[in-house]
This record gives C-alpha cells, structure tokens and sequence, in this order.
C-alpha cells in the first residue's frame, strides 16, 4: 500500500538532490531538491552545463574544463560517480547575460528549506560544498541518450557517519548494559555488557521478551513498566530487578532505568533501557546497613545495659537489647554457685556446674531456645551435658554455633530454629555464664560480623552482670552487718509497747551511722538508745557498731544514763586512734592537728531508761535532737532535756533528766534525718514531726507510718532512725515490796513472803525454787550488807526477785572446794534461775536473780540436781 512517509525520513537526513541531462550534457530538469541543496533556481540552471552552474569559475573567469561524463558531441553513455565542489549560489548569469555576472535575482530565485527539509545544516549563501554526483544513464522518448543525477550533500554524510560511528562505538564499548526494545516491547538490539550481565551471547537476545532472560514476577515488572514508558513516554529510573544468571549460584540483582525513543519526526520507536549489576554494590550497601545496625546495637546496649545493679535486670536488659534486633530468640544462663555467693563453685572450670536460668526472650510465640533435651524455664536449675555444644563454649570460653540438623524435631528446636551462637559470658577471666543468641528459619544467617558482635554484647553484659553479682555479694555482707547492729525487727521490754523504723540514706547500700537499741535492764527496767555518727556509708555503720556494742557493755554494769554518756565519750573519742588511746590532738597552735582530722568520731546519742515500776524515766543526752512526749489528750511536745556535747569531744560532763510519765504516753526518739533536709530547716521538721504525733490514739505500728509517710523521708541526704515506745508501767498488782530488818529471823520471813505471794499470781510451780533463791539473797544480805534489808518481786515476762541492802561490796561468786562448808549460795543462783546479778545504787547494791515463767517455754530447772551438781 503506497502511504505517505512523514517528516523526518532518512532522505532529509542525508540531504538528496536530483536533475537529469539531456543527449548534449546540459541540465534538462532541476528538481525542487536540487534549488534547495545548491541554492539555484531551476530557470538558471536549465540548458546549462553542470559543472559550469556547480561550480565558480577560477580567479581569471575561466570555466571549467567539461564534465568527465561529456564525450564529443554529448553524452558518453557511461555511469559516473564523483565528487563536485559547489559554491552554493553557483555561478547565475547576469543581465547582460555575460559569465560569472550577478543578475540581482530576487530571493524567490533562491529556493529556501522547504517541507521536510533540515535547513539548519544547508550552507550559507556564497559558501563552498562539496557534493556527491552519482550520474546513471538513461534514454528519452526519442531514443537519444540522457543521464539522471543524484547528488548527496557530502557534508552531511560524513556527519550521519561520524554519529552513527560515535553511537556504536557508545554502544558497543560501554560498560553499562545497554538495550533497545521495539513498540511490540521485544528486544532488538544489545550490547556486549548487557549479554555478560545477563549470561548469553548478544545475538540470542534478538527477538526476546522479558519473560525469556527474566523470572516471572520479575519479568511481569519490567513489561509493565515498558509498557508505560512507552505510552506515557516517561522515564523511569532505578528498577530493581533480581534474577539468576547462567553458569552462577548467586542471584544478580539490576538496576534498570528506561526512555522512550523517538524518531526525527517525534514519532515513538521503541524503548531504550540502561542497565546496571548493582549485586556487589547492594552487597556493600547490606554490609554497611550491617555495621551502622551493629554499631547502633551496641550503642544501645551501652546505653540500656548496666543501667542496674540487680542480676535479672542486667540479663533482661540484654535480652531486650538483643531481641528481636538481632535475633529471634535469647536466653542466659548464670552458674549457680556465683550467684550464691560462692567464687569458686565445683564444675566451673569443665562446664559442668549447676546453672540457673535468669532470664529469657523470644519474638517467636511459643518457640523454646535450643540447647537441651526439653525446655528450661525461667529460674530452673540445670545442667549442660559435658560434651554438647554449650558445655563446650562454658569450659573453652570460646563461641560455639549451633546449627539445626537435618531431621532434627526435638522439642527444643521444632521446625523453628535455624541455627544458635552459644555464647561464654566472660568477665575478668572468669566465666560468669552462657548466652544463647538464636534465629529462626527465614532470617538471615548468622556471620562472623554476628558473632563479633554476639561476643560484644555478652561481654559487656558479663562485666555488668559481674558487678551486680559482686554488688549483691558485698550489700548482702554489709546489710547483715547493720542488722547485727540493730535489735531484732520487734523489740519487747516490760512495761513498754515498741515500734521502729530503719531508713539509710544510701538504698543501694541500706548502711549508716544511725542506729537504736533496746535493752533490757534488772528489775525490768528498759534502756532506750538513739545515737547518730557522723558521715555516712560503711565507715559510719563501722563506727556505730563499736559505739552500740559499747553501749550495751555499759548499759549492762548498770550504770547510771550520765555515767553511761560520758564512758561512751571517752570510746568515741579513742575511735580511729592507734590503740584506741584517749590521747589529746591538741596541737601547738591549740588547733586539731591535721593527722588527726580523718580519725575524729563524732556522734550523738540520747539515752533513756524507763522503770516500770515507779514510771520514771532519767534521760541523758549527748548533742542529740530531744526526744518528744506524746500524752493522752494533749499536744506532743520536746522534752526539756540538756543538750550536752556530742560523743568523741572527750572531757564534758552530761546531766540528767528525770521525768515521770504516766501511763499511756508515746515517747519519741529518732534521728535529724528525720526531721531536716535541704527542702526545709531544723524547726520546721521538728513542727511537722509533733504535728504528726498528735492526735488520738492509734496502734503503734500505725503511728509509725503515719509519721513517716506525713514527713519527708525519701531526701536520701541522712540515715532515718527512730524509735518510739509507748508506756504500760507494772500493775501495783505486779509488784510485792518488802522491808525487813536486818536479823536473822528475816530469812524466814523472806521466804513466807515469797510462799505467800507467788500462789497469788500463780506460780505455784516456781515456789520450791524461788524460796531456796530468796533465802540465799537475804541470808547474803544479812552476812555481807548493812543496814535494812528490801524484798522486791516484779512479775511481768519473767518474774523478778530483788533484794536491797547498804552494803557497798558486790557479791562475787566463787568456786567452793569439796571440804568447804559454805561459799556455793551464788553457784546455786546461778544454776536455777534464768540470769543473776547485781547493781550498784545510791545507796547501797541491789542483788537479783530472774526466773522464767512456767508457760515461757523454758523448762524450770530442777534443785535437786543443781545441789547434786555442786558436789
């Protein structure tokens, strides 16, 4: 079907002319092409010579010689190719008609570009050309002999052939895939790179579609994305594409970008598509995500991990850190003896010690972690048997992997797990314990950028898990420090309701210098003690350990509060010293000498004692806060009680306080802890602490919290202490008090006292015992004492018999020999009752012995053979 070509043909291109000669070698038809090529209108070149209308004469005006075509007479007959210069414009008569003369020829004797024509590359007008005439013979209608000539623009041939050298040389020689698809999007056209990328040869992609050289859902891509390109004629860059290669294991990965093509008109002829192997590049890419997620990891675990003192936490932390980050499933296991406390627990050195399960992780439901026969849960003990996998990375502290066999469905790995790093914890040479680190089937696999980094963050989770372990280890050793150094966590004394509170200013450490005692005195008389050392941390808990377990040394010699204090002044004062001797740090200028300013103990403490009996309590303070009283229907309020100087001073004298104090009444003694921080001063805290205080009457323990909840006692600046007691004196029924005189008959009399009293509270079972003790008090007291003779029996947890004379000298119990007649009365003291003793009072000594009640558990010894035992 003859069709009409459009604008942009390869003969606008190439810029093609043709005329004809006629039988005598003149022009005999000038096409429009020819008007438009050379510059000259047909009406001046018809019935001219060729050569002399192509090409200008010489400088002298002389034509050219005639045409290598022209014989005698014309036409020779003969085909001819050649190359013409042409001087565009030619050489047009004049007027006058005369050679070489201008005429003046208006520009419509000129042709111009016409349609189709590329006019931009003709020649400008007078410029020189060179021209290709290809003459072929022909006849007229008469028979005679013609020519038909073409000529081609040599100039731009040579470009069309400078280009198309200079795009196969592009195309061929590129080291980037280049393909061209045609409008039916099959291949035509490849070059040498595109082949290699791809694995065939060049020419067996002629003709083919995506879906020979590519999978399907990949190929489905790419023709959709021609596709579009070709109707919308948008680029579209950086496809990624993934597909095997001939003759390789490893899938190629493409990168892809595509344009239309279009022909000189605008008309779509096809798709053009560079491509790309990005393989090693997205390889290096992968790797670089790889490291940036690794460096990323163990900045996090830096910045999570350790945050902790506690074991679980630290080994949760990791496991957070690690799952489901960098694996899928995790798990650590710590030796059971090291977190015991032991250091060196049997089994440490093979592997093949117990093993507790502290923590575990999983981003996989229901998935257990590999290692073992059946699961391990949380908490469980276990072991590792010697020769698997994890027992070796315990005894080796190297990393082991753990691959999952091929028919391998026990219950710990199931069809889950795809491989492990079984990973030694190791810190300060010392395995602490095993990390596991486990992906399941679908992740990527572990490398050894995996396992660096596996062994990193079980490195930096030991050396934490390492320090909480130690932590544990020495909190543990110093809170059972304090706790020796306080009373047990429910005090009892007679006469007395206790509550109490312990709050160190380091929780971490739950060590300090604050510190209460309770003690129990003779006749049942209780010793309140709140002191304060100065500082904190174990070097005050240190000192307050020495300090209390002085005051219960004193307390026991039954020494007056006063006496107590400044005993207790000189211990502290001597505390830190060589020796512990009580040498003055008086310097030569009467300063504290600089050697001695880091050995200086100072501490505060208030010391109580309440008598039951006559409700009185003597108070002695050494720069201690005062202790409030609380009583029934009133405000609470400071005692009015001597500051003193703190213990550690050395040389002040400490008074007394006594105050008698009814039934019923709280007293309060804490430390400033309690009552001062930086949020608000001394008086402030003391105001809010009675304000507490007051009120009705609650249970003890209840009082307790509400004080401490009502102030501020989470500051962490000081140790909080305090001790609180509310007041039941003996009932008057309680007590038997006798005076005898100081003769013989006395003896008797003492023990009917006691037969008489004892049925009374029913201790019947306590009366052989107790008139065999009383008997050996009073006839003592008659012996040895002075002046009249007191009888007290005070029954309240124990029952107490005290016996009171003038005399000054303490009974001293002594072992009688076999011939002896007397001399074993204390002996027999000692061996029936429950605790003896004596005291120094005012006016005299009181000796007294305790017996434990018939329902305290405590079986009464028996007298028979405590005489037996004496001999």
């Amino acid at each position: 079907m003859w069709q009409n070509n459009p604008p942009g043909s390869l003969y606008d291109y190439i810029r093609v002319a043709s005329f004809s000669l006629g039988p005598d070698g003149r022009i005999e038809q000038w096409s429009e092409r020819a008007a438009e090529l050379f510059g000259i209108a047909a009406r001046h070149a018809v019935g001219k010579d060729p050569l002399e209308v192509l090409t200008p004469a010489d400088g002298h005006g002389r034509p050219h010689p005639s045409a290598p075509f022209l014989g005698e007479g014309g036409l020779d007959g003969r085909e001819w190719t050649g190359l013409i210069p042409y001087q565009r414009g030619g050489r047009q008569p004049g007027a006058g008609g005369g050679p070489g003369a201008r005429d003046g020829a208006s520009a419509g004797d000129v042709v111009s570009a016409g349609h189709g024509a590329s006019a931009g590359g003709l020649l400008a007008e007078g410029q020189s050309g060179l021209a290709e005439i290809y003459v072929m013979p022909t006849q007229n209608e008469r028979g005679e002999r013609a020519a038909l000539c073409v000529a081609v623009d040599v100039r731009a041939l040579r470009g069309i052939e400078t280009d198309i050298a200079a795009s196969e040389a592009v195309f061929g020689q590129s080291p980037l895939g280049f393909f061209f698809f045609g409008t039916d999007l099959t291949l035509l056209r490849v070059n040498e790179s595109f082949a290699q990328a791809f694995g065939r040869p060049a020419d067996w992609h002629r003709g083919r579609t995506p879906h020979d050289f590519l999978p399907r859902g990949e190929a489905e891509r790419l023709t959709a994305a021609l596709r579009q390109v070709l109707d919308t004629g948008k680029p579209v860059s950086d496809i990624q594409l993934v597909g095997p290669v001939p003759g390789h294991s490893e899938r190629r990965r493409w990168s892809v970008s595509l344009y239309r093509l279009h022909s000189g008109s605008g008309r779509p002829i096809g798709v053009a598509a560079l491509a790309t192997d990005v393989t090693r590049r997205r390889r290096a890419e992968r790797e670089a995500a790889g490291v940036r997620r690794n460096l990323a990891l163990l900045n996090e675990a830096g910045a999570r991990i350790g945050n902790s003192l506690d074991l679980e936490t630290t080994a949760r932390e990791l496991l957070d850190v690690a799952v489901p980050q960098f694996c899928d499933l995790a798990s650590v296991d710590l030796y059971q003896g090291l977190l015991a406390g032991d250091e060196a627990p049997p089994g440490l050195a093979d592997g093949s010690a117990e093993l507790r399960r502290v923590a575990y992780a999983s981003a996989v439901s229901g998935a257990p972690l590999a290692g073992g026969e059946k699961p391990v849960q949380v908490g469980e003990v276990h072991r590792y048997p010697f020769h698997s996998p994890c027992a070796a990375a315990l005894r080796t502290a190297q990393v082991q992997f753990i691959p999952r066999r091929d028919g391998e469905d026990g219950p710990e790995l199931g069809a889950v797990v795809q491989s492990t790093l079984a990973v030694p914890m190791v810190a300060r040479d010392t395995v602490v314990g095993l990390a596991q680190f486990s992906r399941t089937k679908g992740s990527e696999p572990f490398g050894e950028r995996d396992t660096a980094l596996a062994v990193e963050l079980a490195a930096r989770a030991a050396v934490c898990i390492d320090n909480a372990r130690l932590y544990r280890r020495e909190h543990e050793r110093a809170v059972i420090l304090q706790r020796s150094l306080l009373p047990p966590g429910d005090p009892e004394a007679a006469g007395l309701e206790i509550a109490c509170r312990y709050l160190p200013a380091n929780a971490a450490t739950e060590v300090g210098g604050d510190w209460f005692d309770v003690i129990e005195l003779p006749g049942h008389r209780t010793a309140l003690v709140v002191g304060d050392v100065m500082g904190r941390g174990l070097r005050a808990a240190v000192a307050m350990g020495e300090l209390r377990t002085a005051v219960r040394t004193l307390a026991m010699l039954d020494l007056e509060p006063a006496e107590v204090l400044s005993a207790l002044d000189e211990i502290a004062h001597g505390l830190g010293r060589p020796g512990g001797k009580q040498s003055s740090t008086r310097g030569v200028r009467g300063g504290v000498r600089a050697a001695d300013l880091s050995e200086v103990y100072l501490a505060t403490c208030v010391y109580a004692v309440y008598d039951p009996v006559t409700r009185r309590c003597t108070i002695a303070n050494a720069g201690h806060l005062p202790p409030v009283l609380v009583q029934a229907g009133h405000s609470a309020e400071l005692l009015d009680v001597p500051p003193g100087m703190p213990l550690g001073v050395g040389g002040e004298l400490f008074e007394e306080t006594v105050v008698d104090l009814p039934d019923g009444a709280l007293l309060a003694l804490y430390t400033d802890g309690l009552v001062e921080s930086r949020e608000h001063a001394l008086d402030e805290g003391l105001e809010a602490f009675q304000e507490a205080l007051t009120g009705p009457a609650r249970p003890l323990e209840e009082v307790c919290e509400h004080v401490l909840g009502a102030l501020d006692t989470h500051h962490g600046e000081d140790d909080i202490a305090l001790l609180m007691a509310r007041l039941r004196g003996l009932p008057a029924e309680h007590v038997g008090d006798w005076t005898l005189p100081a003769e013989p008959r006395s003896v008797a009399r003492a023990r009917e006292l006691a037969r008489e009293q004892l049925p009374l509270w029913g201790l019947e079972s306590l009366l052989d015992t107790t008139e065999l003790l009383v008997s050996e008090l009073v006839t003592n007291a008659l012996r040895y004492g002075e002046g009249e003779i007191r009888l007290r029996l005070l029954l309240d947890r124990t029952l107490v018999c005290e016996v009171w004379d003038g005399g000054l000298v303490q009974p001293r119990r002594r072992r009688a020999r076999d011939t002896d007649e007397g001399g074993r009365g204390l002996q027999l003291v000692g061996l029936l009752s429950a605790a003896w003793g004596s005291r120094r009072t005012p006016h005299g000594k009181t000796v007294w012995f305790e017996l434990a009640l018939p329902d305290g558990g405590f079986p009464a010894p028996d007298a028979v053979e405590a005489l037996m035992s004496l001999y």
